[in-house]
């Protein structure tokens, strides 16, 4: 099954990355109020049980892909 892991930033805390991105593009005349980065992991998990690949998927992010003290992270399930 695959799914997608969208990781972004806690809110509230400062996005580097985004604010000199919003900054460049305001200067680049681009009317844009914020940007925030983040990122997309696709994995392909073994399994039919979507609440079980869901569950495997949580426990990935909670040991490896997300930190959990500056990320939050959602699971799309894809096919």
């Amino acid at each position: 099954m695959r799914v997608r892991v969208d990781i972004t930033r806690r809110e509230g805390l400062s996005d580097p990355e985004g604010t000199t991105t919003r900054r460049a593009l305001t200067e680049l005349g681009f009317a844009v109020d914020d940007v925030h980065f983040g990122r997309s992991i696709y994995i392909d998990v073994n399994g039919t049980d979507e609440a079980d690949v869901i569950s495997q998927v949580e426990a990935m992010c909670a040991k490896l892909l997300a930190n959990p003290v500056m990320e939050d992270f959602t699971i799309h399930v894809l096919d």
